[in-house]
């Protein structure tokens, strides 16, 4: 089967519903945030810039050569693009906080990333899936539209976040209670939904399981891995680390699903990629978050060892 020439069946109610889902996850990230996370960003931008560089510019075009270094079919490659320049799911705060990483960094670029994603992703993502090979004949296909999609996206990303961020503003006690049942409800939903998508069209996912497993597999690696390493390479210390690392290899893959099916009608290789990635990718990052967080657990019980071995030397000495 060709996953060029397939298209995952889609319910227009089914997208109706994924974009209220999408919507609600926006809504939940918003109820956790305050103009002191922007001033936070602002006071000390290093964290930030770096977070931003790695997200906007270089997991888009070392994703785009991972395409072409594995010689994937055009939708697969248009998928893999599409997720890597997704803004960061919400979940990166949830395996920030497991990791032992710092949460209110996390929650700042998360924040002020997917605002600023309102008008990257489409520009983004028409350059470089404009420049390959063979993923840039379904952009001619369907005429992308840069000011259309750039729309969507504000109104499922921008306006639940501004209606979520004055609620938190105006009412934030009512919003501090809220908030953790919007964020896991959104995510379970978002879960839900994109497994039984996946059901729905399973002989499609069954006929490229093995190209997508690996394809995904890797590409999240690659992404977690980028967000780490810029994150060292820039110096920042280690709960920055983790906190960079996921807010990198978290995408917002069910916001590039809903795009898949209001302007690629679907497209096979696209939808299976984004579809797989919304799962994989909080898999792979439970797994990371929960090794850094025993592994943080190990040297703590060290560093407390050394410090209690060193308080009784003087006394037995004596």
């Amino acid at each position: 089967m060709n996953v060029d020439d397939v298209v995952v069946n889609f319910a227009p109610g089914s997208l109706v519903i994924l974009n209220v889902v999408l919507g609600f996850i926006m809504f939940g990230i918003a109820l956790d945030t305050t103009v002191d996370d922007f001033k936070a960003v602002a006071k000390a931008p290093k964290a930030m810039i770096i977070a931003l560089v790695t997200q906007i510019v270089l997991l888009p075009a070392v994703t785009f050569g991972l395409t072409l270094l594995l010689q994937v079919q055009g939708s697969i490659a248009l998928g893999m693009i599409l997720v890597a320049c997704c803004p960061p799911g919400n979940i990166s705060q949830v395996l920030t906080y497991r990791s032992r990483g710092n949460v209110a960094l996390s929650v700042s670029m998360t924040a002020v990333t997917n605002v600023i994603y309102i008008f990257v992703l489409p520009l983004n993502f028409a350059f470089w899936g404009g420049l390959h090979p063979t993923g840039s004949a379904f952009l001619e296909q369907v005429s992308l539209n840069g000011w259309q999609m750039m729309l969507e996206i504000l109104l499922i990303i921008g306006l639940p976040f501004a209606v979520g961020f004055l609620l938190r503003a105006r009412f934030p006690r009512f919003a501090a209670k809220v908030q953790p049942w919007a964020r896991w409800i959104s995510l379970l939903a978002l879960v839900g939904f994109i497994v039984a998508a996946l059901a729905g069209n399973w002989a499609v996912f069954v006929s490229v399981l093995g190209i997508v497993l690996s394809v995904v597999f890797l590409h999240d690696a690659v992404a977690l891995a980028l967000g780490y390493g810029a994150a060292r390479i820039g110096g920042l210390p280690p709960r920055d680390r983790k906190a960079i690392t996921f807010e990198v290899g978290i995408r917002n893959a069910g916001l590039g699903l809903g795009l898949v099916f209001t302007f690629f009608h679907g497209l096979g290789g696209m939808a299976v990629v984004a579809g797989w990635w919304g799962v994989w990718d909080i898999i792979a990052g439970l797994i990371v978050a929960t090794l850094w967080a025993r592994h943080s657990k190990k040297r703590e019980g060290a560093d407390a060892s050394g410090v209690a071995s060193s308080a009784s030397a003087p006394e037995a000495t004596a």
